[in-house]
């Protein structure tokens, strides 16, 4: 019986410990892909403008993960 009530406490706590990464970190891999998107448009594009590009790249990463495509450069 404590071995079952021991393992159900590991079981809430590493769900609690993975909630936890998960609200603190979300946001890790959109700043990463607006920035490779950001890059990839400045070495594509003559006339660079940075807010510009970045507005760009997150309209454009917004758009298709909700529609679950890749990217449209």
């Amino acid at each position: 019986m404590k071995k079952k009530i021991t393992t159900i406490i590991l079981i809430i706590l590493g769900i609690l410990v993975l909630l936890f990464i998960r609200s603190n970190y979300s946001d890790h891999n959109l700043k990463r892909t607006v920035e490779a998107c950001m890059l990839a448009t400045k070495q594509t594009s003559k006339n660079f403008n940075k807010e510009e590009a970045r507005k760009y790249c997150e309209e454009q990463i917004k758009k298709n993960k909700k529609s679950g495509l890749g990217f449209d450069y």
